[in-house]
């Protein structure tokens, strides 16, 4: 048992650069994560613009029983434009049971954590930034004025029924 969890583990935490997605394929699905955000998300344009950097993940694939992980690719947009590809990924042991695909993006709201992100290899979310996952209120909307913190997260268009709703402890990889 000890042995299957470890190759388990070691085979989600490995990054698949062979079955990377092109760039052309990640760009077509981030834009369209991003008009499906913008346009169910009341104001989330005015904080995106905000925003220094914005990474998104139009589909991570997060599944579990007992041992679980997430895997999706990305990019990364400073003003609009794509400035890297990146991939989200970990691995868990607990209580979870289920699978979903759901789209994440992150926005850098301060230079100094944006430069953290871009400087180290293997970026993990709750050790070398935290992440505010923001709630959506009534009717889609979110208070822009009310967010204060440096890095804000957004989860959304989940398409199944897992316990788990967290980015910590996800390592995020610029895809060479």
């Amino acid at each position: 048992m000890h042995l299957t969890v470890m190759v388990l583990l070691a085979t989600l935490c490995s990054t698949p650069r062979g079955n990377a997605a092109s760039g052309p394929e990640i760009d077509a699905n981030v834009r369209a994560t991003l008009d499906q955000f913008f346009g169910e998300i009341w104001s989330s344009r005015d904080l995106a613009n905000r925003a220094l950097a914005i990474l998104i993940f139009p589909t991570v694939v997060k599944a579990g029983f007992g041992i679980g992980g997430e895997y999706g690719e990305g990019a990364m947009h400073i003003r609009g434009r794509t400035v890297g590809y990146y991939n989200i990924i970990s691995a868990s042991i607990g209580f979870q049971f289920g699978a979903q695909a759901r789209s994440v993006i992150i926005m850098f709201m301060t230079e100094a954590p944006l430069a953290g992100f871009q400087r180290t290899d293997g970026w993990k979310i709750g050790i070398d930034g935290s992440v505010a996952i923001v709630t959506i209120g009534t009717g889609g909307a979110i208070d822009t004025n009310s967010i204060r913190s440096p890095i804000v997260g957004f989860i959304f268009d989940q398409r199944g029924l897992m316990y788990n709703l967290t980015l910590e402890g996800s390592k995020i990889t610029r895809i060479r």
